[in-house]
């Protein structure tokens, strides 16, 4: 243990001493590349809120999820239906989310006008997330299991299960779920990096409403 010690702690005065030794050329150069990177960044913002990023909107027809899934590298997609208990908790989650994570397109779709899409995706439990990155379809959210499997499950746990499927950037500790009040995790999820789902869904007996 004291010999791992020594070794980050030299390598921590390894970095300290290249930091020290940098003239200002270097870090004039450093102060550039980050100017020119948060510049690039605000560009792609402005993009974004341009293609309807920023904000939680409702879409009628199939042709347009297609075309928002081409325009957009990362969507969240909420399947619902209108008499759907649930479908409402997903919303007033989504909706205060959106805003905050302007890199993911936020999108919800009736399915009942969406029949082709539900076949597809086979979408039979409702509320369904449907997660898509650079327009494959990359994760399901069926349900509220992966959520804590109930109804009053935090914003910060459905933030956190749509940074398992990278369409948002999380900045949290993805293998670390959010805590409840009790200062435990609701969720039994468990992420597993190798799952990438293209085009099917996981079982859905866990959601109350089927179509």
């Amino acid at each position: 243990m004291e010999a791992v010690t020594k070794i980050i702690e030299q390598q921590i005065d390894d970095e300290i001493d290249k930091l020290d030794r940098l003239e200002v050329s270097d870090l004039e150069a450093i102060r550039r590349k980050r100017i020119e990177e948060m510049k690039k960044r605000a560009d792609k913002k402005k993009e974004w809120v341009k293609n309807g990023h920023g904000s939680y909107t409702e879409i009628t027809d199939e042709k347009e999820f297609f075309e928002i899934t081409k325009q957009s590298e990362n969507v969240c997609c909420h399947f619902y239906k209108e008499d759907t208990f649930r479908c409402k908790i997903v919303d007033k989650h989504l909706a205060e989310l959106a805003p905050k994570h302007v890199e993911c397109r936020f999108i919800k779709f009736d399915v009942m006008k969406a029949p082709f899409l539900t076949t597809r995706l086979s979408i039979r439990v409702i509320p369904t997330i449907v997660c898509v990155k650079e327009g494959k379809t990359k994760d399901f959210i069926v349900g509220f299991e992966d959520l804590g499997n109930c109804d009053d499950f935090s914003n910060e746990m459905m933030e956190w299960r749509l940074g398992l499927s990278d369409v948002i950037e999380y900045k949290g500790d993805l293998l670390t779920p959010p805590t409840g009040k009790d200062g435990k995790s609701k969720t039994t999820f468990i992420p597993k990096a190798t799952k990438t789902i293209k085009c099917g869904r996981w079982n859905d007996e866990d959601s109350e409403d089927s179509d």
